[in-house]
Protein backbone atom coordinates (compact mmCIF):
# COMPACT_ATOMS: atom_id res chain seq x y z
CA UNK A 1 0.00 0.00 0.00
CA UNK A 2 1.52 3.83 -1.07
CA UNK A 3 -0.16 5.57 2.19
CA UNK A 4 -2.79 5.78 4.62
CA UNK A 5 -3.12 9.34 4.49
CA UNK A 6 -5.66 10.76 2.73
CA UNK A 7 -4.79 13.11 -0.54
CA UNK A 8 -6.36 15.82 0.87
CA UNK A 9 -4.12 15.49 4.40
CA UNK A 10 -1.08 14.97 2.04
CA UNK A 11 -1.85 18.87 0.32
CA UNK A 12 -2.75 20.27 3.44
CA UNK A 13 0.87 19.00 4.70
CA UNK A 14 2.61 20.06 1.50
CA UNK A 15 0.84 23.33 1.70
CA UNK A 16 1.79 24.45 4.69
CA UNK A 17 5.65 23.66 3.95
CA UNK A 18 5.27 26.32 0.69
CA UNK A 19 7.03 29.48 1.10
CA UNK A 20 5.33 32.72 1.61
CA UNK A 21 5.77 34.13 -1.62
CA UNK A 22 5.09 31.18 -3.80
CA UNK A 23 3.23 31.08 -7.13
CA UNK A 24 2.46 27.47 -8.05
CA UNK A 25 3.77 24.33 -7.45
CA UNK A 26 4.03 20.92 -9.78
CA UNK A 27 3.13 18.26 -8.24
CA UNK A 28 3.53 13.59 -9.24
CA UNK A 29 0.76 11.51 -8.53
CA UNK A 30 0.71 7.57 -8.12
CA UNK A 31 -2.46 5.68 -7.36
CA UNK A 32 -1.83 2.37 -5.05
CA UNK A 33 -3.62 0.74 -8.00
CA UNK A 34 -2.33 1.21 -11.64
CA UNK A 35 -5.38 0.61 -12.87
CA UNK A 36 -7.15 3.37 -11.35
CA UNK A 37 -4.63 6.07 -12.31
CA UNK A 38 -7.22 6.78 -15.48
CA UNK A 39 -10.15 7.40 -13.21
CA UNK A 40 -7.90 9.46 -10.86
CA UNK A 41 -7.06 11.47 -14.37
CA UNK A 42 -10.49 11.68 -14.92
CA UNK A 43 -11.78 13.54 -11.37
CA UNK A 44 -8.14 15.86 -11.72
CA UNK A 45 -9.16 16.50 -15.11
CA UNK A 46 -10.13 20.41 -14.83
CA UNK A 47 -6.79 20.99 -13.38
CA UNK A 48 -5.49 20.17 -16.83
CA UNK A 49 -3.56 17.75 -15.70
CA UNK A 50 -1.08 15.12 -17.61
CA UNK A 51 0.29 12.04 -17.47
CA UNK A 52 4.08 10.97 -17.28
CA UNK A 53 4.28 7.14 -17.44
CA UNK A 54 2.78 5.20 -14.20
CA UNK A 55 2.55 9.21 -12.81
CA UNK A 56 -0.08 11.90 -13.13
CA UNK A 57 1.24 15.63 -13.08
CA UNK A 58 -0.39 18.49 -12.44
CA UNK A 59 -0.04 22.47 -11.49
CA UNK A 60 -1.87 24.29 -8.22
CA UNK A 61 -1.44 27.61 -9.18
CA UNK A 62 -2.02 30.57 -6.02
CA UNK A 63 -3.77 32.65 -7.92
CA UNK A 64 -6.65 30.29 -7.91
CA UNK A 65 -9.15 29.16 -10.39
CA UNK A 66 -9.86 26.19 -11.99
CA UNK A 67 -6.10 24.81 -10.97
CA UNK A 68 -5.70 26.84 -7.38
CA UNK A 69 -5.84 25.38 -3.89
CA UNK A 70 -9.62 25.41 -3.47
CA UNK A 71 -9.95 23.41 -6.36
CA UNK A 72 -7.19 21.26 -5.54
CA UNK A 73 -9.16 20.50 -2.52
CA UNK A 74 -12.43 19.72 -3.73
CA UNK A 75 -11.06 16.94 -6.10
CA UNK A 76 -8.62 15.75 -3.80
CA UNK A 77 -11.36 14.93 -1.55
CA UNK A 78 -13.38 13.30 -4.40
CA UNK A 79 -10.63 10.81 -4.86
CA UNK A 80 -10.68 10.15 -0.97
CA UNK A 81 -14.41 9.77 -1.03
CA UNK A 82 -14.12 7.06 -3.76
CA UNK A 83 -11.34 5.47 -1.84
CA UNK A 84 -8.46 6.40 -4.79
CA UNK A 85 -5.57 5.53 -2.76
CA UNK A 86 -2.85 7.94 -4.08
CA UNK A 87 0.73 9.05 -2.79
CA UNK A 88 1.52 12.45 -4.24
CA UNK A 89 4.99 14.11 -3.92
CA UNK A 90 6.61 17.73 -4.24
CA UNK A 91 8.30 17.90 -7.88
CA UNK A 92 9.20 21.93 -8.30
CA UNK A 93 8.00 25.24 -6.63
CA UNK A 94 8.00 28.91 -8.37
CA UNK A 95 7.84 32.10 -6.02
CA UNK A 96 7.48 35.32 -7.21
CA UNK A 97 10.95 37.27 -8.59
CA UNK A 98 12.34 39.53 -5.70
CA UNK A 99 11.77 43.13 -6.92
CA UNK A 100 15.01 44.99 -8.44
CA UNK A 101 16.35 48.15 -7.38
CA UNK A 102 14.35 49.77 -10.52
CA UNK A 103 11.39 47.98 -9.87
CA UNK A 104 11.21 48.75 -6.17
CA UNK A 105 12.04 52.76 -7.18
CA UNK A 106 8.78 51.78 -9.25
CA UNK A 107 6.39 51.07 -6.50
CA UNK A 108 6.86 54.03 -4.71
CA UNK A 109 6.57 56.09 -7.07
CA UNK A 110 3.45 54.76 -8.18
CA UNK A 111 0.39 56.45 -9.82
CA UNK A 112 -3.13 56.56 -8.05
CA UNK A 113 -5.38 54.32 -9.45
CA UNK A 114 -7.93 57.18 -10.01
CA UNK A 115 -5.07 59.19 -11.99
CA UNK A 116 -4.36 56.34 -14.41
CA UNK A 117 -7.89 56.09 -14.67
CA UNK A 118 -7.73 59.57 -16.10
CA UNK A 119 -5.28 59.19 -17.76
CA UNK A 120 -6.58 56.00 -19.75
CA UNK A 121 -9.33 58.39 -20.29
CA UNK A 122 -7.36 61.24 -21.23
CA UNK A 123 -6.15 59.06 -24.63
CA UNK A 124 -9.32 58.19 -26.01
CA UNK A 125 -11.08 59.74 -29.17
CA UNK A 126 -14.08 62.09 -27.96
CA UNK A 127 -16.63 59.54 -29.24
CA UNK A 128 -15.83 56.40 -27.44
CA UNK A 129 -18.77 54.82 -25.87
CA UNK A 130 -17.98 51.47 -24.81
CA UNK A 131 -15.03 50.22 -23.11
CA UNK A 132 -12.94 46.95 -22.38
CA UNK A 133 -10.00 47.25 -19.23
CA UNK A 134 -7.85 46.25 -17.16
CA UNK A 135 -7.04 46.34 -13.45
CA UNK A 136 -4.22 44.68 -12.61
CA UNK A 137 -2.32 44.26 -8.98
CA UNK A 138 1.20 43.60 -7.61
CA UNK A 139 -0.13 40.62 -5.41
CA UNK A 140 -2.95 37.92 -5.27
CA UNK A 141 -3.47 39.15 -1.98
CA UNK A 142 -4.80 42.18 -2.78
CA UNK A 143 -7.43 40.54 -5.06
CA UNK A 144 -10.27 39.97 -2.41
CA UNK A 145 -10.23 43.45 -1.46
CA UNK A 146 -9.75 44.94 -4.44
CA UNK A 147 -13.25 43.09 -5.71
CA UNK A 148 -15.11 44.10 -2.82
CA UNK A 149 -13.87 47.83 -3.15
CA UNK A 150 -14.50 47.82 -6.79
CA UNK A 151 -18.31 45.90 -6.53
CA UNK A 152 -19.71 48.35 -9.16
CA UNK A 153 -17.21 47.08 -11.40
CA UNK A 154 -18.74 43.56 -11.68
CA UNK A 155 -15.14 42.58 -12.00
CA UNK A 156 -13.57 39.41 -13.68
CA UNK A 157 -11.08 37.93 -12.61
CA UNK A 158 -8.01 37.86 -15.43
CA UNK A 159 -6.14 34.62 -14.77
CA UNK A 160 -3.43 35.69 -17.32
CA UNK A 161 -2.67 38.12 -14.92
CA UNK A 162 -2.69 39.15 -11.27
CA UNK A 163 -6.19 41.44 -11.67
CA UNK A 164 -9.85 41.51 -13.04
CA UNK A 165 -11.48 42.72 -16.33
CA UNK A 166 -14.48 44.99 -16.05
CA UNK A 167 -16.74 47.25 -18.70
CA UNK A 168 -17.65 50.80 -18.78
CA UNK A 169 -19.99 52.36 -20.93
CA UNK A 170 -20.20 56.27 -21.54
CA UNK A 171 -23.58 57.01 -21.88
CA UNK A 172 -25.31 53.55 -21.56
CA UNK A 173 -25.42 49.99 -22.42
CA UNK A 174 -23.44 47.42 -20.31
CA UNK A 175 -20.38 48.42 -18.33
CA UNK A 176 -19.89 51.19 -15.05
CA UNK A 177 -20.06 54.91 -15.88
CA UNK A 178 -16.63 56.36 -16.18
CA UNK A 179 -17.03 58.37 -13.01
CA UNK A 180 -18.72 55.55 -11.22
CA UNK A 181 -15.38 53.72 -12.09
CA UNK A 182 -13.13 56.55 -10.32
CA UNK A 183 -14.75 56.56 -7.04
CA UNK A 184 -14.14 52.39 -6.99
CA UNK A 185 -10.27 53.22 -7.74
CA UNK A 186 -10.40 56.36 -5.24
CA UNK A 187 -11.42 53.88 -2.51
CA UNK A 188 -8.80 51.85 -3.59
CA UNK A 189 -6.12 54.80 -3.17
CA UNK A 190 -7.57 56.03 0.30
CA UNK A 191 -6.35 52.09 1.47
CA UNK A 192 -2.90 52.40 -0.63
CA UNK A 193 -3.70 49.79 -2.57
CA UNK A 194 -1.45 49.91 -6.22
CA UNK A 195 -2.86 49.12 -9.11
CA UNK A 196 -2.71 50.09 -13.01
CA UNK A 197 -5.95 50.46 -15.17
CA UNK A 198 -5.51 50.42 -18.89
CA UNK A 199 -7.79 50.73 -21.92
CA UNK A 200 -7.73 47.18 -23.81
CA UNK A 201 -10.11 47.22 -26.38
CA UNK A 202 -12.79 50.28 -27.29
CA UNK A 203 -15.83 50.88 -29.57
CA UNK A 204 -16.73 54.44 -30.62
CA UNK A 205 -20.08 55.87 -31.33
CA UNK A 206 -22.33 52.25 -31.08
CA UNK A 207 -26.07 52.53 -31.65
CA UNK A 208 -28.14 49.86 -29.22
CA UNK A 209 -30.56 48.16 -31.45
CA UNK A 210 -32.65 45.05 -29.75
CA UNK A 211 -29.41 45.12 -27.09
CA UNK A 212 -28.95 46.80 -23.54
CA UNK A 213 -25.30 47.14 -25.14
CA UNK A 214 -22.26 45.83 -27.06
CA UNK A 215 -21.14 42.31 -26.72
CA UNK A 216 -17.49 41.61 -26.31
CA UNK A 217 -15.74 38.70 -27.85
CA UNK A 218 -12.13 37.80 -27.31
CA UNK A 219 -10.17 34.49 -28.21
CA UNK A 220 -14.14 33.24 -28.41
CA UNK A 221 -15.42 33.81 -24.72
CA UNK A 222 -18.13 36.41 -24.12
CA UNK A 223 -17.01 39.24 -21.84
Amino acid sequence: MLTTVKLRDQWRTLEKRLPDDWESIRLRLRTEQASELQRAARVLAPMGVGRVGDELVLTIRRAGGGAGPDAARRLFARLDEERVWCLVEQEDVAVAEAPQDGDRASKEATVPVATSWDEALADLPGDWSDLLCALELDSTALLPRTALLCAPLNPTRDLATTGFTFRSARRKGYGVSPAMARRCFERLDAEGIPARVSVLRLLAETENVATQGAVWYVDGKQL
